[in-house]
């Protein structure tokens, strides 16, 4: 089992797509190359030369997935469950099938916020392209969203004709200009925490990470965030650009390493966040804190856009952290399926794409069979990392962020709301980290928000503005949400 899972991971690692024609013909792309050709090009042919591209890296893995389910699952029954994803949902303070439902509620919670966002989102793009590319009561075509697993929206920003839609927030020619490099921009997060009262990172953090991609050896450059020896051997995974996305990145990142600093002192089998969710959620909480005062504060923008700017603001963050709700979900629901038996080999791929229409409303933009292997072409699925822990994330941080904005005082609008420098939020939110796994998670989330529930009240808060806007642009073109 163990060299299959490293075969499958180093397949992904290795994978990469060479195309034949367009403006990246003669060159191989690798995955992080491939989401930024993704990003900058907006003509459908290459976009669908890359997105079909990509996913032939993952067609050799299908048969040793395969086998490499079975494996997992004898190992899940000889420790008495059901199956592998029986095992990966016991880990909730709450039975699989309870949680289960819970992640049922809480999607019920913010479908209609991404359904009035998909809707919105695709009549701009059937202006754009037309409607026999993109119909506008259908799916959208996967390839046409900016990203290469249509997960993260944000790079179809400029098309979307959103009022007062300069960002407000991308720092990209900030840290441009400054000669901002990959050791300054990760000081940038180091120093968000420090400002709450965390202490420095280790001397070998700065040693030992890896910040930039090695020129002699092929690596998986997703971003990732280890701790080594339970002590203070932490460091960061990352082939970092000066962008606007990695500085954000960054602090999401950084926040597993200051997490796991602040839990060394627990026993061993403590060493670790409440839930996997809540691992996820602690660093992109206190990147909802990189808001325009705080980019002011450190010099990245000119000046902080007045009112009128946070329709911009909103919908960029929307389209990152709303766009993002489906897929967090269902790539588990694959899995798990697929573990449990209800998915057979054979329809792996029918599968994969029924539960991308269902959830995402996103549809395949060219003919897929079983000769594929979409979910392969995933780093999560080769990589066997639970896929879960993003969606708790993503309605976690928002809850957390709305949590320590009210510890604060602040009664603002919680978009704008940011804890940099904060000693009364920096006090709680250490609190919390240094419980670790030491407690049940409703208990740790009771001492940071006060709320002993998941509760995606707090995302629908955040984008209320938004959400109003979306409705009233929807009806006034007589779009209508679903697909």
């Amino acid at each position: 089992m163990t060299q299959l899972a490293a075969w499958l991971d180093g397949t992904y690692g290795k994978g990469k797509y060479c195309p034949k024609t367009g403006p990246y013909a003669g060159k191989c792309l690798s995955q992080n190359e491939m989401e930024t050709a993704m990003a900058e090009t907006r003509d459908p042919a290459i976009l669908l030369d890359l997105w079909t591209g990509w996913h032939t890296i993952s067609v050799p893995m299908r048969p040793k997935y395969t086998r490499f389910v079975e494996l997992a699952n004898k190992g899940a029954q000889d420790m008495g469950f059901a199956d592998d994803g029986a095992l990966w949902r016991s880990n909730y303070d709450m039975t699989p099938d309870e949680f289960t439902a819970e992640l049922e509620r809480l999607w019920q919670q913010v479908r209609p916020l991404y359904l009035s966002l998909h809707a919105y989102v695709r009549s701009q793009l059937t202006r754009k392209y037309g409607a026999q590319l993109v119909p506008p009561n259908g799916p959208i075509p996967a390839h046409l969203l900016g990203n290469i697993w249509a997960q993260d929206w944000t790079h179809i920003f400029e098309i979307l004709n959103v009022p007062g839609s300069s960002k407000g927030v991308d720092m990209t020619p900030g840290l441009q200009q400054k000669k901002i490099d990959h050791l300054g921009m990760v000081r940038y997060g180091e120093g968000f925490f420090t400002s709450l009262g965390f202490e420095p990172l280790p001397k070998t953090f700065w040693e030992r990470s890896m910040f930039t991609k090695p020129a002699d050896r092929d690596v998986i450059c997703h971003a990732s965030a280890w701790d080594i020896d339970g002590q203070e051997d932490v460091r960061l995974k990352m082939c970092i650009r000066i962008n606007d996305e990695d500085f954000r990145t960054i602090h999401h990142e950084l926040g597993h390493n200051f997490y796991q600093l602040a839990y060394r002192h627990q026993p061993f089998l403590f060493q670790d966040s409440a839930n996997d969710g809540f691992h996820e959620a602690i660093g992109d909480t206190i990147a909802l804190s990189v808001t325009p005062e705080y980019l002011k504060q450190l010099d990245l923008i000119n000046e902080v856009p007045g009112p009128d700017g946070d329709l911009g603001l909103l919908m960029h963050k929307a389209l990152e952290k709303v766009a993002f709700l489906p897929f967090g979900l269902l790539i588990d629901q694959w899995r798990w399926n697929v573990f449990s038996g209800k998915i057979s080999p054979a329809d792996y791929n029918k599968a994969w794409w029924e539960l991308r229409t269902k959830y995402q409303g996103v549809s395949a933009p060219a003919a897929r069979s079983e000769n594929d292997f979409d979910p392969g072409a995933k780093a999560h699925v080769p990589g066997n990392t639970p896929y879960t822990r993003y969606f708790l994330a993503d309605i976690l941080q928002f809850q957390f962020h709305r949590g320590l904005c009210r510890s604060i005082g602040y009664t603002g609008p919680l978009h704008r709301c940011s804890i940099y420098k904060n000693a009364v939020a920096g006090e709680r939110l250490r609190k919390m980290l240094a419980m670790g796994k030491s407690q049940p998670w409703p208990e740790e989330l009771y001492s940071l928000t006060g709320e002993r529930k998941m509760d995606a009240s707090a995302i629908i808060d955040y984008f209320a503005p938004l959400k109003k806007w979306l409705d009233e642009q929807n009806a006034k073109n007589g779009v209508k949400p679903g697909w």
